[in-house]
């Protein structure tokens, strides 16, 4: 698929979600660009500002199976993958799927369950199949987990592990929308819900070949020694206790690829990187006990290693002469 199809493709589906989701453009953009990266994202932000409805809509859009998982304490692993029935009948073992054999998953209030059945995702996130019984399943393609959680809510909830936020592309907030954009909802609203009527804008199959299309994208050899200089200073912070895995690099690697295509570029830029790091890096950092105290956190961390890390052949912001 050639470039200007991509950006064509891509603007379809950011236009159509937007008949939805008002006011949000880079966040939709955001998650356009985990979709053909085929990563999947954790979009975390309090209840009611439409991280259920983003998901909707862009399954909606590309015209794939979608399930939607509302994980509680009481959720069984089984209740994820699916599960082998025995059938009298035919005296043999069925398999019958779980809502994890589809396209796009929505795990709603993920942090809700316990690490037991968060780690039935694990395999499907990274491997993307499933072994139930020890028969392995593979997924349908693409296979997208979008996970929504709550920040402020603490009270029955179990924070999710480091194995399981590093599967996770990236990590996106939705924020509130402006006074003129919640005018807006409520004029769309006022009839029927919008989600109602949303059209499908692309094909899957067309969704594929962009996921395959984004994968040309050059990269020269001083944006990826600046990807892994970046990731590499992660581990390197004094506020940091574990810092990015490779999967790091990556995550930057490919959707800076995919950003630069939803663009119409056939190229990187530094400000790529520098637009998706703390999107992609920020959840994979543990911070030290001392500087959580001093009230350091991951993206701020960030912040700091954009200031001071240069491009190669740059110059750090706010060096002297």
């Amino acid at each position: 698929m050639d470039l200007p199809v991509v950006q064509a493709e891509a603007e379809k589906i950011i236009d159509n979600v937007e008949k939805v989701i008002v006011g949000k453009r880079p966040v939709i953009e955001m998650t356009l660009v985990a979709l053909l990266s085929q990563g999947h994202s954790l979009v975390e932000d309090v209840p009611g500002v439409g991280k259920t409805m983003l998901a909707r809509s862009i399954a909606r859009s590309i015209g794939c199976t979608f399930k939607r998982v509302q994980f509680t304490p009481d959720l069984l692993p089984s209740d994820v993958t699916g599960v082998s029935i025995y059938n009298q009948k035919t005296q043999e073992f069925e398999f019958r799927p779980g809502p994890i054999m589809a396209n796009i998953v929505l795990a709603d209030e993920i942090n809700r369950a316990t690490p037991k059945t968060q780690s039935a995702l694990l395999e499907s996130m990274e491997e993307h199949q499933i072994t139930v019984d020890g028969v392995t399943y593979v997924l349908p393609r693409p296979f997208i987990v979008l996970a929504t959680q709550n920040p402020i809510e603490y009270e029955g909830t179990f924070p999710l592990p480091e194995a399981q936020l590093d599967r996770f592309l990236m990590r996106i907030s939705l924020g509130y929308p402006s006074t003129m954009d919640e005018l807006e909802i409520l004029d769309r609203q006022r009839l029927r819900h919008p989600i109602e009527e949303l059209e499908q804008a692309v094909s899957l199959d067309t969704l594929l070949d962009m996921q395959e299309s984004i994968k040309v994208i050059h990269l020269a050899q001083e944006i990826k020694e600046y990807i892994t200089a970046l990731v590499k200073a992660t581990r390197e912070h004094e506020s940091v206790y574990l810092g990015s895995s490779p999967r790091g690099s990556l995550g930057l690697y490919r959707t800076c690829q995919a950003r630069a295509a939803i663009q119409g570029r056939d190229y990187v830029l530094p400000d790529d990187v520098k637009a998706l790091a703390k999107s992609i890096l920020a959840h994979r950092l543990i911070i030290s006990p001392a500087a959580r105290i001093r009230g350091v956190t991951a993206k701020m961390v960030v912040e700091d290693l954009l200031r001071l890390v240069p491009v190669a052949g740059a110059r750090p912001t706010g060096s002297r002469g």
